[in-house]
């Protein structure tokens, strides 16, 4: 007799010009994995590849979105003492990639709320808890949230959760700025894939071109480097058919049609 085969530890489906990525170990609040870091850059990836996507929402299944590492299998999200580190890291890796929106539809702990951090948007459900739990089980923050969380939240929100390690429920996270926007559980899903469907409308290069320029010039405190950065692409966009066709668009009293 043949045993059942494991589920996937991760899905994905196309919805329209959305790729929705699925953590899927809901029997243990989709608690991290190598697996699953494995697999989640896999399909993160494979979206980048595909002209057809033009954002990715990032979600769990079940109860939870990511209740951390898997501390019964590992001691920490690497397994132990990490080696060094080999291969671009997962967060340059997601901030290179399209537009990522964590939809956080239930407790995101540790590094459950971190990957949401290396995410460009974040809607949560009310049934929503976030935490920087890593003092609390005697770890320390990672993927690059001590940089990125005080730019999201401020230094001192950052400061207390990381210090406190405390949970914070989705309202409080949406009151220091932890998380874009609060929505009802049952729309989570759908207001996180209309707002994929609208970042996906435009054209990808451009939208790529605009967020890597928001993630090199957000903590450059050079200003001439920022105008000249921006002048470049800027260069580019003006030369590009994108460009032409919104031209064409507007004359013809139409929405412009990027993806023809």
């Amino acid at each position: 007799m043949t045993a059942p085969s494991e589920a996937p530890h991760v899905t994905f489906e196309r919805r329209g010009r959305v790729g929705l990525i699925t953590l899927n170990r809901p029997e243990r609040l989709n608690a991290w994995s190598p697996d699953m870091a494995r697999l989640v850059r896999d399909r993160i990836e494979q979206c980048n590849e595909d002209p057809a996507v033009g954002a990715v929402v990032l979600t769990g299944a079940g109860r939870g979105f990511c209740s951390g590492a898997d501390l019964r299998r590992d001691r920490s999200a690497d397994g132990g003492r990490r080696p060094a580190a080999e291969g671009e890291p997962l967060t340059a890796f997601m901030q290179r990639s399209k537009p990522l929106i964590a939809a956080i539809n239930g407790p995101a702990i540790g590094v459950g709320f971190t990957l949401t951090l290396c995410c460009d948007l974040r809607i949560a459900s009310e049934n929503a808890r976030v935490s920087m739990r890593f003092v609390r089980i005697g770890l320390t923050p990672e993927l690059g949230s001590t940089f990125i969380l005080p730019q999201v939240t401020g230094l001192g929100a950052a400061a207390e959760m990381i210090l406190t390690g405390r949970i914070i429920d989705a309202q409080e996270a949406l009151r220091i700025g932890a998380v874009n926007r609060v929505v009802p559980h049952e729309q989570l899903l759908d207001t996180a894939v209309a707002l994929g469907e609208e970042i996906a409308f435009n054209p990808n290069h451009h939208v790529r071109w605009a967020k890597g320029l928001l993630y090199a010039n957000a903590a450059n405190d050079n200003l001439r480097s920022v105008l000249r950065a921006e002048d470049e692409i800027f260069g580019q966009a003006a030369r590009s058919e994108a460009f032409a066709e919104a031209g064409r668009a507007f004359a013809e009293k139409r929405d412009p049609n990027f993806h023809a």
